[in-house]
């Protein structure tokens, strides 16, 4: 999963190395239990960054931090992508959003509201209450709607004194947004179309999908500022500082756009800007909004082939698009209302308020690590990113901690992760008995290049992939209701399943998903997986009227699953590795045994874990096993998930809502985290957040109702 950050395990295996974490475990538990309180979740949780404008990996816009003024909008690499938002309140200038310019004060800043589709900040004087929305409608049962890069910013103003005021709003963006570097240089653009205006900014080389990997932003493409043509806006694109110094001052802005251009985006720093004036006062608010886009042109490159962003398939281009997303607000913000609460709702009712905090932060969140485009033959296709891990795309043990977001909302987006990879493994270029660990560097989906690539199995992930594929297949499967979407590839799917037969229950030296612990024989939880998928593909046999191939497999997992027993006993819970007693690890792969009621493991195994994982826990989590203090914030709501009691539950997840409250680094959520003091470890905002969505299938009336919803490749 993480090839630029693998590492070896620095501790060992050892017994020494053992009872030494098991020392350091108890040392952190008795400072805990005696030097602090017990930890109870407050109302709201802190969340370590902010989610404002998160479509893809490249147009991903966060506040690292609690207040939208103390600092710039960011990049979730950590690069500026400044945002500005002023305001005038009968003459007095503040700041609501950005560090600039830093003479005027900031208007105090009440909460932050995160829900799936919206992020809400709330100021308050005692003359009025400002709120300003970050709106993106990425409702999931609609593949239009998740694909378009577009969101909306609505401020409100209310008078709270029940008095007239004038009121000046400004907003402005950099061309941060646009380069890599702010030494690219860039040029700018206006226009309109119905009943929309637009202004725009590119780099001016356009070096469309011209490199790959993990720590850069979007150089190619245009960001777009977009506002109602009948909102009496004023429109300018000229430099920051003249902007920005004016409006203060008198409320107004530059009457004529700036004609240097193109020149570096850090020279004099070019903005669009906009600006409105008004009235506020008794039963009189002022409500207005503007869209802030982004056309890649093209998105993703496929085996030498360069894809559109899915919207292309609706919109003849981006003014198109702006004019009917602007249109559309009015229709689609209620839905979204509706549609957050009842979300929430049911995060509520199966994991606590807490849980369903971190269902809203996951929700954008999830969608952000992954691009939807329209694949060689029109299909969907939908590619993920290993965001600050080691930038691959379409990494398939990325697809499988991601999937349990897909398997809720719509299967066709399920579809959409797996496809590019059935392809390109049915080709002549994978050669291996297994399944491949990824497509390429992102936006580059050329092939593999992980590990051995397509020329050795050194550094591969036989069995962790070739058992995520048939998982992620039986459940594309299990949701249709039938085996058409995989049944071209059905020969693929049995070479990996005669694969696990033969070496998935007792795995040779290898890496998994964690592949930061370093290669490891022998490894239980993955053993689990194997045999977990085997259950699921002669689940797949039986569904496709192939009875000798169901029983055959059937047998097969549920003799594994007897022997495993056996084999990774050891007392109170079962080991890391076959072959070392005394270890243990979380089996988070479990959980798909429970989800998908195949009945392959007794539910007293699950019990038996549960119940010595709670002895485990750190403040901040649970290890991810006996070897280290890390752990994995994912992997952790899995381990949850195979409680049978909500006590449990709550339990195992505390320490992660701690950490989320209380860790340092004001970053988009991590995955890799030390379980002792909450401090990263490594990764931000890669998609496998989508996990923390499992515990929503555990609840089957809940997944079967969000299924009813999902609606077909072209649902509006």
């Amino acid at each position: 999963m993480a090839g630029s950050l693998k590492v070896k395990n620095a501790i060992g295996g050892g017994a020494v190395a053992y009872l030494l974490i098991g020392w350091v475990m108890a040392f952190n538990l008795l400072n805990w239990a005696v030097g602090q309180e017990p930890w109870t979740t407050p109302q709201r949780l802190r969340l370590p960054a902010v989610p404002l404008v998160v479509h893809d990996p490249y147009f991903s816009i966060w506040m690292f931090g609690d207040n939208l003024a103390n600092d710039w909008p960011r990049h979730w690499t950590g690069r500026p992508h400044a945002l500005t938002s002023l305001i005038r309140i009968d003459g007095q200038a503040y700041r609501l959003m950005g560090a600039a310019p830093e003479a005027l004060p900031a208007l105090p800043q009440l909460r932050v509201e995160v829900l799936p589709t919206r992020t809400v900040y709330c100021w308050e004087t005692p003359e009025i209450a400002v709120s300003l929305t970050f709106f993106t409608p990425m409702l999931p049962n609609s593949l239009e709607l998740i694909a378009r890069p577009i969101t909306y910013l609505i401020w409100e103003i209310h008078s709270k004194d029940e008095r007239t005021h004038v009121v000046d709003l400004y907003y402005d963006n950099t061309a941060e947004l646009a380069v890599n570097n702010v030494n690219q240089m860039v040029t700018w653009d206006r226009g309109g179309e119905g009943e929309v205006v637009w202004m725009k900014m590119g780099s001016l080389e356009q070096p469309i999908l011209a490199k790959a990997g993990d720590d850069l932003r979007i150089d190619w493409g245009y960001a777009y500022l977009a506002v109602p043509a009948h909102s009496q806006v004023r429109t300018v694109m000229a430099a920051h500082d003249a902007c920005r110094r004016s409006f203060a001052a008198t409320g107004e802005i530059p009457a004529e756009d700036d004609r240097n251009k193109p020149r570096a985006a850090e020279d004099r720093w070019p903005v669009l800007a906009l600006a409105w004036s008004g009235y506020v006062g008794p039963n009189r608010p002022f409500v207005r909004h503007l869209l802030l886009g982004y056309d890649d042109l093209f998105s993703i490159e496929y085996l030498g082939q360069r894809l559109r962003p899915w919207w292309w398939r609706y919109h003849a281009g981006f003014p198109e698009l702006l004019v009917v997303a602007n249109r559309d607000l009015p229709r689609l913000l209620q839905r979204c209302q509706v549609f957050d609460q009842e979300l929430l709702d049911d995060a509520r009712a199966v994991g606590g308020d807490a849980y369903a905090q971190l269902v809203a932060l996951g929700y954008r969140h999830t969608f952000g690590g992954h691009k939807l485009v329209e694949g060689p033959s029109g299909e969907p296709m939908l590619f993920s990113k290993e965001c600050f891990s080691n930038g691959c795309i379409a990494t398939v043990d990325v697809m499988y901690p991601a999937s349990p977001f897909f398997m809720l909302f719509n299967n066709e987006l399920l579809k959409a992760t797996v496809l590019p990879i059935l392809k390109y493994a049915s080709s002549p270029r994978w050669r291996f008995p297994f399944a491949p660990h990824d497509l390429g560097t992102y936006p580059l989906a050329n092939g593999q290049v992980y590990g051995g690539g397509e020329e050795s199995e050194e550094g591969q992930m036989p069995v962790e992939e070739s058992a995520n594929m048939l998982i992620l297949l039986y459940a594309v499967s299990r949701l249709d209701g039938h085996t058409r979407f995989a049944e071209p590839y059905w020969q693929l799917l049995e070479t990996w399943a005669n694969f696990l037969a033969e070496k998935g229950f007792d795995p040779e030296q290898q890496l998994c998903t964690d592949d930061f612990t370093g290669p490891l024989a022998h490894n239980c939880n993955l053993s689990v997986k194997a045999i977990v998928a085997l259950g699921c593909f002669g689940q797949m046999c039986q569904m496709a009227g192939k009875e000798g191939d169901y029983k055959r497999y059937r047998q097969l997992a549920q003799d594994f699953a007897i022997q495993w027993m056996k084999s990774a006993d050891d007392g109170d819970h079962y080991r890391l590795a076959f072959d070392r007693p005394g270890t243990w690890s979380q089996k988070y792969n479990l959980v798909w045994d429970k989800v998908f009621q195949l009945g392959l493991f007794p539910p007293e195994v699950r019990a038996k874990e549960v119940a010595f994982y709670i002895r485990q826990l750190l403040p901040y989590g649970l290890p991810l096993d006996n070897r280290d203090l890390f752990t994995k914030t994912d992997w952790q709501v899995w381990t949850a998930t195979l409680a049978e009691s909500r006590d449990d539950f709550d339990r195992l997840m505390m320490p992660v809502y701690r950490f989320i409250h209380e860790t340092p680094q004001r970053v988009p959520l991590t995955d890799w985290y030390w379980a002792h003091n909450g401090h990263l470890r490594g990764f931000r905002a890669r998609p496998v957040i989508g996990g923390v969505f499992i515990k929503l299938l555990d609840a089957p009336h809940i997944w079967a109702k969000w299924q009813a919803r999902a609606g077909g490749r072209d649902a509006q």
